[in-house]
Order: C-alpha cells, then sequence, then structure tokens
C-alpha cells in the first residue's frame, strides 16, 4: 500500500490512521489512531501541546463520534509523550521501563538547559515558553512482556521489544489489520538514535517485526513503509556495527570514527549527527567497561560532529 508522506491524518488500513509530521527530523515523530464505532485508541503524543492540540482537532474532525479513551505511548522520548497532559483523563498505558524512564527526562529539564544557553537568544525563550507549560502526564497502566487491549472489536497487540532505542520500546500491532505502529523502532528516511541499546537487541526486535504478519509499517519518524523499510534498518546496523569494530581496534574515538564512516545505504539520509551516538554504543558493546555516555555527553558528540 502507498501512503503519501504528507503532514497530517492518513489512512492506512480500514479504521488505522497515521498522524504524520514530515520531515522525520528531530522531535518531528508520527502517530497513530486505532477506530472502531466510537471507540479509538492513540498510538503516541507529539512533542509539546501545540502540536498535539493540532493532531486531536485534525483527528477530531475527521472521526468526530471517535472517543479517545486508551493512549499507548511506545517509549521515553518527549516527541512521544509529552502532549499527554491533552489526554490526562485517559488510560494511558506504556511499558514499565518507559514508565519508569519518562521522569528522568522531564519537559522542564529540556526547557531550563536550552534557555540557558545564552547563543540561543530568542529561540531560548521561545523553547521555554513551549516546554515550560508542560506537565508531565505519566502513564496509568504499565506492563512487562506483551498486552492486549480492545478497541471496539479490534485488538491491539502491544509488545515489548527494548531494552534498544530506549530502554522500554514497545510495539502496536493490529493484526486483524496487518499493520504494526513501531515508535522509534524504526527510522525512515533519517539515521537512528541509540540511547539504550545494545545494537544487538535493535536488531532482534527488528527480526521480530519482520516475522509479524504486516504489509503495512509506521515507523517513528519517516514516510509509512512495508517490511522492506524494516530490512534496510536492520542492514543499517550490521554494516554500522562491523564498520564501528574495524574503526575501534584503530584506536579511533566515536567522534572520529563517524567522520570517517560511511555507510552507502544511508547516503542522503537525515541527522547524519547520529552516527557519534551510534557508534559510541558499539564501542560499548566491543567494551563492556567503556564509560557510558549520558544523556548531555551524548548531546556534546551531536553537536561535535556537526
Amino acid at each position: 500500500m502507498r501512503v503519501p508522506y504528507q503532514r497530517g491524518l492518513v489512512e492506512v488500513a480500514d479504521g488505522i490512521h497515521a498522524w504524520l509530521q514530515p520531515d522525520g527530523g528531530w522531535g518531528w515523530s508520527n502517530a497513530g489512531l486505532v477506530a472502531d464505532g466510537t471507540a479509538g485508541l492513540l498510538v503516541d503524543t507529539l512533542f509539546d501541546l501545540r502540536l498535539t492540540a493540532e493532531m486531536l482537532d485534525g483527528m477530531h474532525r475527521r472521526l468526530p463520534d471517535t472517543d479517545i479513551g486508551t493512549v499507548v505511548n511506545t517509549h521515553a522520548n518527549g516527541d512521544h509523550y509529552y502532549g499527554n497532559q491533552l489526554l490526562a483523563g485517559s488510560r494511558i498505558v506504556a511499558s514499565r521501563r518507559a514508565a519508569e524512564e519518562m521522569p528522568r527526562m522531564p519537559a522542564s529539564y529540556l526547557a531550563d538547559r536550552k534557555a540557558d544557553a545564552a547563543a540561543l537568544g530568542p529561540v531560548g525563550a521561545y523553547v521555554r515558553h513551549i516546554f515550560e507549560r508542560i506537565e508531565l502526564a505519566l502513564p496509568t497502566d504499565t506492563f512487562d512482556g506483551e498486552l492486549e487491549l480492545n478497541v471496539g472489536d479490534t485488538v491491539v497487540r502491544l509488545i515489548e521489544l527494548g531494552p534498544a532505542h530506549t530502554e522500554g520500546d514497545v510495539v502496536a500491532e493490529i493484526p486483524a489489520r496487518g499493520v504494526v505502529f513501531t515508535g522509534d523502532l524504526l527510522f525512515v528516511g533519517g539515521h537512528p538514535i541509540i540511547w539504550a541499546g545494545p545494537v544487538a537487541n535493535w536488531v532482534g526486535a527488528l527480526d521480530r517485526i519482520l516475522a509479524m504478519d504486516v504489509d503495512v509499517v509506521v515507523p517513528g519518524h519517516g514516510p509509512v513503509t512495508d517490511k522492506d523499510g524494516v530490512s534496510e534498518m536492520r542492514s543499517y546496523w550490521i554494516e554500522l556495527e562491523a564498520a564501528a569494530r574495524t574503526l575501534w581496534k584503530e584506536g579511533l574515538s566515536p567522534l572520529e570514527a563517524a567522520r570517517q564512516l560511511r555507510i552507502d545505504r544511508a547516503a542522503g539520509w537525515g541527522e547524519p549527527e547520529r552516527l557519534v551516538v551510534n557508534i559510541a554504543a558499539c564501542y560499548r558493546d566491543f567494551d563492556p567497561l567503556a564509560e557510558p555516555i549520558d544523556t548531555m555527553g551524548a548531546m556534546a558528540a551531536l553537536a561535535g560532529y556537526a
């Protein structure tokens, strides 16, 4: 099924919709809506209240009788859950690990750190204005492993496949419609970024998705795809890990390695600076005694590459 990559709500299967945000770069995440009769389930909210309100309004205009009673957060990155407070009366579901990870990076932290950067000037003030208004609405229900939810007569199967991108990554499969929402276990047209890992877990998660009986795959960022998009990401990690091992043996730092490394299949992909963090994750896998990279350290590495 070919789905146009345009901003807004697109139906990807009967009763299943994706909310897309081109170009899929930093913060421009996708979300999803499962609707059956008047029952609705939302897969992820967006990075701030304005974006989330716009999405909810667009969904309401298209499906005015649908009541979103359940929200699923696929993982603990802000662009997939900071908008939760606009649905605070709904049931909010996430994996236990994701729910534990969410409070470690509240929106107020981002606002304070970005506003403190004097070089940002009015941009810093704007960022602070956006994020200081966000109050975390954390999951009301958590699970480990798998959980089935009913949306009217439609079954949504939640499967925990992390730690990989984050500590508690979850995909939402709708078996009867052949659709899966992957969260950030899949990026299309942009480099992924690995906050938790190890890389082998991410490859294993992609193998699980490839084994599903699905035709439509909605990534966390980028255009709707099929299993070919999943296979492409799997090959990316295999190729990256092999190249990183060679550069690690040569004694290159992650930043030096990222500046030297070229992955042909990723030519033209956005956010190439993420290679630094991804290579650092590979190095941790090669040497368990290597110092882990924290969030601020990762941001510094990204800036160094840029």
